[in-house]
């Protein structure tokens, strides 16, 4: 669940009234894909109590299958973030203590029919800690049976992992195991054991067992790995509200385009217009584009900056 000061601008501090949103990174790449066009199913746990629930109805509303959504009982609860919708001194306090989503089994990915799919997509932080991390490995070994792409999104957020050494092992076996990895110049950088040899990681990945690898550099734009190709594209400039959300929605424009069958370099594009609508307007799954949205955005805008 997600909350933020509203209106746009206010501090956490100064705050009196919050938003409400779903939140967590799958969630809102599969509620991205959706309003997209495309189908997608969530695979997690959910606290059995009413922000649980909360989220279930959230998923019900953006038409994402829950059927493997498990309600899980005891003291783990489903996470909190509170964020703030500005750039200025922007806050992000996140509350994963005992998160339910790490509490996914194997059992639960066991009883996927992975065959009914087009792509297993994941955030890192399922990786951080256990059950949910040998549940996905065990589901990246399900997804490769059944023929399906295996999609990564790093995400690296210290505050779940018990250590960065842990973090970096983790991370990098789950690397050398997708089709498609997704990450920034930082998350590449810790893979590699220092930012400076970020970009190569990424190319190594490429040439060694991913087809596609998205580097991405924020202001900078983002390197794609491809048919043995690189492909530096832009951004396309906005006037930001935040700096949240733009990552998911990223994700969500890039597989969606992928799936229409639109060249590399056209979908890598798609998502950085996606990232740019999200981070202009408030929330992170609401903010994101409907098609129409997205068509009007690429009419209108002067296009992208010129890739460095």
């Amino acid at each position: 669940m997600d909350l933020s000061p509203d209106p746009a601008g206010t501090s956490i501090r100064d705050a009196t009234t919050m938003a409400v949103a779903m939140g967590g990174s799958s969630a809102n790449i599969a509620a991205g894909l959706v309003k997209l066009g495309c189908q997608s199913a969530l695979l997690t746990s959910v606290s059995d109590d009413a922000v649980g629930w909360y989220c279930e109805g959230q998923l019900d509303h953006y038409g994402i299958d829950r059927t493997h959504v498990k309600r899980i009982t005891g003291e783990a609860r489903t996470s909190l973030a509170i964020y703030e919708t500005r750039l200025a001194d922007h806050q992000s306090v996140i509350y994963r203590n005992n998160a339910a989503d790490f509490q996914m089994s194997i059992e639960d990915v066991e009883a996927v029919d992975y065959s009914q799919y087009g792509a297993l997509i994941t955030a890192g932080t399922v990786f951080a800690a256990e059950p949910s991390r040998s549940a996905t490995f065990r589901a990246f070994e399900l997804a490769r049976e059944a023929g399906l792409p295996i999609i990564f999104d790093v995400d690296y957020r210290p505050y779940s992992w018990p250590s960065a050494q842990v973090a970096e092992e983790v991370l990098s076996r789950a690397g050398a195991l997708s089709d498609v990895i997704v990450g920034n110049d930082e998350e590449f950088g810790f893979m590699a054991g220092d930012i400076s040899r970020g970009l190569d990681r990424a190319r190594a990945l490429a040439r060694s067992s991913a087809a596609i690898v998205v580097y991405k550099m924020g202001p900078g734009g983002a390197v794609t790995f491809a048919n043995q190709q690189e492909i530096r594209t832009g951004i396309y400039p906005v006037t930001a509200l935040k700096p949240t959300g733009a990552g998911d929605s990223f994700m969500a424009g890039l597989l969606a385009s992928l799936a229409e069958g639109r060249e590399m370099q056209d979908a890598v594009l798609r998502g950085s217009a996606c990232a740019s609508i999200v981070v202009a307007r408030p929330g992170c799954a609401p903010a994101m584009p409907v098609m129409a949205e997205l068509e009007t955005f690429l009419a209108s805008h002067p296009g992208p900056t010129d890739p460095r």
